[in-house]
């Protein structure tokens, strides 16, 4: 299986279990789990930076103003991403948050094929139709507009065609996007802190381990999906990421009872059989290429 497959099918998976970690913050605002994601995410990096001997590398590049204006902008999309998910789960809504990673993909085809001028085999028009279908059928029943769905849907969206097109591998571009938030972020850490509302320290070692782990785990997908995002179309990036949200929804289902109608559930069903029909080209495709190659090779040693 093609690397960047690879990439993106790990970065889904843990994505897709993201809901049990940040239900175990519940007792932490939004806000503050955003920041403390931001500040231990960027310790991590620096360390995996400094582990892999690319420091030097970094610092050649972090200064150039169009390298911090592009990473800049990937850094907003990245924190209204990660408040308004961490809101959703922990306000009871990780079917709606699943709902807007159901929409993503859409929309990253969408930019795959007008931006980047990406191309769709015959047969991947299908379960971007059905796809469509699923999601409009999801929203027309959800009886008022999701906008914790449709936020997730735009920023991440936006976050994954910059990574797209960003200069810079994996490590070192989401090195500069923790960065540029760092300070920010540890100086409302500081501030809520001294005003004896913080939880890092204040809610006992168990939330002040489980605030670090949210880091370090933050920042692992969000390494495979840039990754990824360097090695295959975005179209592929943007139907691959149905792994994560099948996961939430799950999760937000059967672990946590969020309610969930007949309605929904053919919706989802409709998603599901995209997905399928996605998978199944992907691997016909790549088995076509292969056998040719053989042959040609077969051909020029005779």
């Amino acid at each position: 299986m093609h690397k960047g497959i690879l990439f993106g099918i790990g970065a889904y998976l843990i994505w897709g279990f993201f809901p049990i970690m940040f239900k175990s913050l519940q007792s932490v605002p939004p806000l503050e789990i955003v920041f403390q994601r931001v500040v231990w995410s960027f310790i991590f990096l620096i360390f995996v930076t400094l582990i892999g001997k690319s420091w030097n590398r970094l610092k050649s590049v972090a200064g150039k103003p169009k390298v911090l204006g592009l990473y800049g902008l990937a850094s907003v999309f990245l924190a209204v991403n990660w408040l308004v998910y961490v809101y959703g789960v922990n306000s009871g809504h990780i079917v709606e948050t699943s709902l807007g990673y159901f929409i993503n993909p859409l929309l990253s085809v969408a930019l795959g094929v007008i931006l980047l001028r990406e191309k769709l085999r015959p047969l991947q028009w299908v379960p971007v139709g059905l796809a469509s279908m699923g999601v409009i059928y999801l929203t027309a029943h959800y009886g008022s507009v999701p906008w914790i769905s449709l936020t997730l849907a735009f920023s991440f969206g936006m976050y994954g065609l910059i990574k797209k097109i960003a200069p810079l591998g994996a490590l070192d571009g989401l090195t500069i996007e923790t960065a540029i938030l760092f300070l920010p972020s540890l100086g409302f850490i500081s501030y809520f802190g001294l005003q004896g509302s913080g939880s890092f320290v204040q809610k006992g070692i168990d939330t002040s381990l489980l605030l670090i782990l949210a880091g370090i785990i933050t920042a692992i997908p969000l390494l495979l999906f840039a990754s990824a995002a360097r090695l295959i179309p975005l179209s592929s990036i943007g139907l691959l990421q149905y792994i994560a949200p099948t996961g939430q929804f799950l999760i937000g289902v059967f672990l946590y009872h969020e309610p969930f109608t007949q309605e929904r559930l053919l919706g989802f069903s409709i998603i599901w059989l995209a997905l399928l029909i996605f998978t199944l080209d992907g691997f016909w495709a790549r088995k076509r290429p292969v056998h040719a190659s053989k042959s040609k090779v077969s051909t020029l040693r005779v």
